[in-house]
């Protein structure tokens, strides 16, 4: 079913008359709503830099760990950083050279498998992090 039709199918179930409009505005509404709610519990977990064996670095909210499975919310690939000698230093003081770091655009959430070292970073190294541009090409 396409989704106009899915949109007067749930127009027509509603107790109150809304028009197809009024319901994309809540839908896009309800939809912001969420992505703002997953940034704010997000914010409430540690947030860390994970190594992983084969997927490379990412840091960002830690939202579960099983084993060697990672789930790393809002989270940034650190292709390359420059300005810290070792990701050690990177999580306890961040980056003090961000114009040379690579860090590509921020996914909501990412599954990693083979978590070798997880480092919780300080609030410094968070806004260090978060601060350096998107490295795109």
């Amino acid at each position: 079913m396409e989704l106009a039709g899915k949109i007067e199918k749930v127009t027509q179930s509603l107790p109150v008359n809304l028009t197809q409009e009024e319901i994309i505005e809540c839908v896009k509404s309800l939809a912001k709503t969420t992505k703002e709610w997953r940034d704010c519990e997000a914010r409430n977990k540690p947030y860390v830099i994970v190594r992983t064996l084969s997927a490379g670095v990412f840091a960002g909210y830690l939202e579960s760990r099983i084993g060697q499975e990672v789930v790393v919310l809002n989270a940034r690939r650190i292709w390359y950083w420059d300005g810290a000698a070792s990701l050690s230093q990177l999580a306890m003081e961040g980056t003090s050279k961000p114009e040379k770091c690579k860090f590509p655009i921020q996914v909501d959430r990412i599954e990693l498998l083979q978590a070798i070292e997880i480092i919780n970073c300080t609030e410094k190294s968070r806004k260090s992090i978060e601060s350096v541009a998107i490295w795109k090409q």
